[in-house]
């Protein structure tokens, strides 16, 4: 892992890195909870994402939203403004990885929010994982259709975020076509994934790889239908 630092709309951006093995891995950006709440690049369940992630080969950035840890500015809890500093991130891992064969992209409980919301604004990014997104407090039909592919983990016992409210969200997204959205409800973890964190790790272990081989089949038929039309 190396620390790195890039330029924002509001000074310097903190971040952690870690490159994969491969110049065509993977590449996905991670993003934390609600700094209000302490939420950091460091969080335990974030993380956790972040090792997962570096176990299955991608290339790996989390930061710190402006005004956290060592990142310039001053956060305002306003969606755009961390929507902003995401795109700079997302831009900072692809133009490290100009070889990447796929863009993810992840986020916990706040970030998730973050995270969902670019969905729309990079057509570039394939893939996903929200981990308790706030389902029940906002509004995610712009995610219609979704256009990525993801994996959604909630809470059995989280009393921050409701269950129901994210499996009907989980539900509604895997309907589109051409998209294939998995749900994981842990049902003993709570909004902090207290003695849950092992569960989180396996289960992008065991839903994230066969997403990357379902893309790599979209993108094979893609490009026979271009060599067709050509």
């Amino acid at each position: 892992m190396t620390d790195v630092f890039f330029t924002g709309a509001a000074g310097r951006i903190e971040g952690v890195y870690q490159k994969g093995a491969t110049p065509d891995a993977p590449v996905v950006l991670i993003l934390h909870p609600n700094p209000q709440l302490g939420g950091t690049m460091n969080n335990k369940v974030v993380y956790t994402l972040f090792q997962a992630f570096v176990k299955m080969g991608f290339s790996v950035l989390r930061f710190n939203f402006r005004g956290v840890g060592k990142s310039q500015g001053v956060f305002d809890g306003e969606p755009e403004t961390e929507l902003a500093d995401t795109l700079v991130a997302l831009d900072w891992i692809k133009n490290q990885n100009p070889e990447a064969m796929h863009t993810w992209i992840a986020g916990y409980s706040y970030g998730a929010l973050v995270g969902l919301s670019v969905l729309m604004r990079r057509p570039d990014i394939d893939g996903f994982v929200a981990v308790s997104p706030p389902a029940d407090v906002c509004d995610f039909s712009y995610l219609t259709p979704c256009p990525a592919s993801g994996v959604i983990i909630q809470g059995g016992m989280d009393t921050i975020v409701s269950e129901p409210a994210v499996a009907a969200m989980a539900e509604r997204l895997d309907s589109f076509r051409k998209v294939q959205v998995d749900y994981v409800m842990l049902p003993e973890a709570d909004h902090l994934y207290t003695n849950q964190l092992k569960n989180v790790y396996d289960a992008l272990l065991e839903h994230v790889p066969p997403l990357l081989v379902v893309h790599k089949r979209v993108l094979k038929k893609k490009k026979k239908s271009a060599a067709v039309q050509s």
